[in-house]
């Protein structure tokens, strides 16, 4: 096949078939399936101003398909990059990459993101070379929802300026490059602003651990239903980040998310948690659940293309 001959178009709700016979079988060596013939077509609607799909159409078949989602003015998120194994290697992944930059760079994007679960290697080394650098890692925290009538030793805050000033000054900041759970898309990762933080204790729900003076903190982007390989429906309480000094504020805070995610109804929950020996090994020490490998953040410059 001739690759020039092949086009970058929008995605379209009969391209289903063409997209599940090449994602099912993503990754045959991990335990799992691939979620995008799960939720395609949820997935592709309403694309426009603020979300991309684009397929690579040889003609016959579909030979890759990626999106982009602009998680805010300067900020986009490329996503669900898959490439049909019969064009591996032909630069399919480029030229889908290259039409999602564009399209946001159009957009007011300066950067686009991406997330590639660690011990993906064809999917780092294909993010390296469509012009995406690392930026960080993280991992995500399980404690299981479950009310807590016992009162703490340290006090608990919902304002958002508190749990904003901890935030400013904290090592899991630097070590996040400022990256929070985005509010909106489950799956991504954008920018932590004040204003998140103010939405969220509106909305959903801020905690701050305070001990002469504040500690930790946390905050609730929502609560979703996914359906899991096995075909149940589960309610996930997502929490977009988690933030603290030591032991003793990392056990207040478990405490207060597993409280907040049983008020919610919630089956289960996920902690974004920076992926540092004292973060994990912390999470580890108070017999809280930790899913078993990273995932990696990587971010394309769009102001120099």
């Amino acid at each position: 096949m001739d690759v020039t001959q092949i086009a970058i178009r929008p995605a379209r709700p009969d391209d289903y078939e063409a997209v599940a016979a090449f994602t099912r079988n993503t990754w045959p060596d991990r335990e799992g399936t691939d979620y995008l013939p799960r939720i395609y077509h949820g997935w592709i609607e309403g694309d426009g101003d603020r979300k991309r799909t684009v397929v690579a159409d040889t003609g016959d078949e579909i030979a890759g398909i990626c999106q982009a989602v602009m998680l805010s003015s300067h900020e986009a998120w490329a996503q669900g990059m898959r490439v049909n194994p019969s064009y591996r290697g032909e630069g399919i992944s480029t030229d889908l990459n290259a039409a999602l930059f564009e399209w946001a760079r159009d957009r007011g994007a300066t950067v686009c993101r991406n997330m590639v679960f660690s011990w993906n290697v064809a999917g780092l080394g294909g993010s390296r070379a469509v012009g995406f650098e690392p930026v960080t890692e993280f991992r995500w925290a399980q404690p299981d929802p479950v009310s807590d009538p016992h009162e703490t030793e340290l006090d608990i805050s919902n304002d958002p300026a508190t749990a904003w000033r901890y935030w400013t000054d904290s090592s899991a900041r630097e070590q996040l490059a400022g990256l929070a759970l985005d509010r909106v898309e489950s799956w991504a990762l954008s920018e932590l602003t004040p204003s998140d933080l103010e939405r969220a204790a509106e909305e959903t729900a801020v905690v701050a651990v305070l001990d002469d003076g504040v500690c930790a903190m946390t905050f609730r982007t929502g609560v979703r239903s996914t359906e899991t390989d096995a075909g149940q429906t589960e309610t996930v309480a997502e929490y977009g980040v988690g933030a603290w000094d030591d032991i003793d504020a990392a056990r207040v805070l478990f405490r207060a998310i597993k409280a907040d995610a049983a008020e919610v109804g919630a089956d289960r929950t996920r902690v974004l948690v920076p992926e540092t020996p004292r973060h994990v090994s912390d999470v580890a020490w108070l017999r809280t659940g930790v899913s078993d490998h990273p995932d990696f953040v990587l971010a394309a410059d769009l102001t120099d293309r």
